[in-house]
């Protein structure tokens, strides 16, 4: 088995070490991020629906266009676009009944 010279052992060294120490901080991150949920849900929010929240914001406003008239298309071959558009008639009712 050869060896690597002495500034590559270094430098793959550094490496490790460098990834070790980020893999350090994305676990605090995470750790983090999943407290603001837990406060979210304390504080009466869904999380389920803040996280998918967090992640429409992190796409572009063609991007979530494109990707609602993907759901759309699929609803409607499901034959459940009718029933949604029901749906949102009625809470739409009720909130200018208000």
């Amino acid at each position: 088995m050869s060896t690597l010279a002495g500034s590559a052992q270094k430098q793959l060294k550094q490496i490790v070490e460098q990834i070790e120490r980020l893999e350090e901080e994305k676990k605090a991150l995470s750790a983090d991020i999943r407290d603001k949920y837990l406060e979210a849900k304390g504080l009466g929010f869904d999380v389920k629906v803040l996280r998918q929240v967090v992640r429409l914001r992190k796409k572009s406003h063609v991007e979530r266009q494109e990707e609602q008239t993907v759901l759309e298309v699929y609803l409607h071959a499901l034959g459940m676009l009718d029933e949604m558009k029901a749906v949102e008639s009625e809470v739409e009712r009720m909130i200018a009944a208000e």
